[in-house]
């Protein structure tokens, strides 16, 4: 049934009876919430990005043009409506395996759990789009998963979907923050939905659990200082973090775990979202013996996959640093002297530092008498003094 696009009583109708349909539909397309609203350019927002960039926030990850990010119109000419869908991921793992002495073990974020979140929404909103083009087979309809122009968060906020909390994450008042975002421009003009009225209040349970510090209060969040992202980089990272990533392999769940607005929620009606534990919490000394190939086979189905393997290996390393595993310490050692990668050099002299004892040091004296790296022996020359002092104590 084609439908013109008039905005007269009887179309109104018409649009708002497609947009219940949609709604009753959406559990069976895999969406868990739907929401809908204007295409009006998202101008309070620009200010803030504007702000954010200057402030130096940015995690570089974003769409560099800050006009298509706040306006639909750039995407999608002349868009009526914007529509938000959010799908649960799950947020505790069945049965999970322990870490233990020479069995050390990292752990991926929540949302880098099961099948790639990416796949997962683009599916879903396939879907949506056949059912919609099935009743208006002219609409223009432009979708956008993550990498997207607009903000996810902005439109799923207008939406109805949640509203924003000060750990920068979406929180639906039925789903928690442990949802996926995406989100469609459409030249048809649904009805829009409310906004949620909820909000954090005078919490900051997440702000003071953050551990550096990265959440600003507000709901803005300095991506430079996330541990979520720069677990993603792929560069050597700062002693400063490489404490506080812990075990973290990608991502963090801290700001989410903390909030009060999550508690007891754990969502396992997406089969395809549920973890594999050896994948999810992964052994770590294996990690760095992958090949390309190897990871690929290994994390290729999750979203931890896109940065390709040498952010996880280097991760890996610091994982076996912050354990201080006396078992890893041959393997560093072969990862120092002899991985091309200085990334990875770097890394591997920090976390010998970190376990210390006779065999890290006698590795850090032969990597300094054959590394040509300036930035390499600047942390080699830092971990001897590091090992010399303990030695001392």
């Amino acid at each position: 049934m084609a439908q013109s696009f008039t905005a007269n009583a009887d179309q109104v109708s018409v649009w708002e009876k497609l947009k219940q349909d949609i709604q009753e539909a959406a559990p069976s397309l895999g969406i868990d919430q739907i929401g809908f609203a204007s295409a009006d350019p998202f101008t309070s927002l620009k200010a803030i990005l504007l702000e954010h960039r200057a402030k130096g926030y940015e995690s570089g990850f974003e769409e560099p043009d800050i006009e298509k990010r706040v306006r639909p119109e750039l995407t999608l000419a002349e868009p009526a409506s914007i529509i938000a869908i959010a799908i649960a991921y799950p947020s505790k793992m069945k049965n999970p395996p322990k870490s233990e002495p020479g069995n050390y073990r990292g752990i991926l974020a929540r949302s880098a759990w099961g099948k790639d979140y990416h796949h997962v929404l683009r599916e879903a909103m396939e879907r949506l789009e056949n059912f919609i083009r099935e009743r208006v087979p002219d609409a223009r309809i432009e979708s956008m998963v993550d990498t997207g122009a607009l903000s996810d968060r902005a439109v799923a906020e207008r939406a109805g979907i949640g509203f924003a909390g000060k750990n920068g994450m979406i929180i639906s008042p039925e789903w928690g923050s442990w949802i996926y975002l995406g989100e469609m421009i459409t030249n048809i003009p649904f009805p829009p939905d409310s906004p949620v009225t909820e909000s954090c209040g005078d919490c900051t349970i997440c702000v003071n659990a953050c551990p550096t510090g990265a959440l600003i209060g507000t709901g803005e969040l300095n991506a430079q200082r996330c541990v979520s992202f720069l677990t993603q980089t792929k560069g050597l990272l700062d002693e400063e973090f490489m404490k506080v990533i812990g075990n973290r392999l990608y991502g963090c769940d801290t700001c989410q775990v903390v909030c009060p607005k999550n508690k007891g929620k754990n969502w396992t009606h997406h089969e395809e979202l549920q973890p594999d534990p050896e994948v999810a919490k992964p052994l770590l000394l294996p990690i760095l013996d992958l090949s390309n190939k190897e990871f690929k086979e290994r994390f290729g189905d999750s979203a931890a996959a896109w940065r390709g393997k040498k952010p996880i290996q280097r991760n890996a390393i610091i994982a076996l640093g912050n354990f201080k595993d006396q078992a890893s310490v041959p393997k560093l050692k072969e990862v120092l002297l002899k991985d091309p990668r200085p990334e990875i050099r770097g890394t591997a002299a920090w976390a010998l530092s970190r376990i210390g004892g006779p065999e890290a040091a006698e590795a850090i004296e032969m990597a300094i008498q054959r590394e040509q790296d300036s930035e390499v022996l600047e942390r080699l020359e830092r971990a001897r003094n590091i090992l010399r002092g303990d030695s001392l104590k």
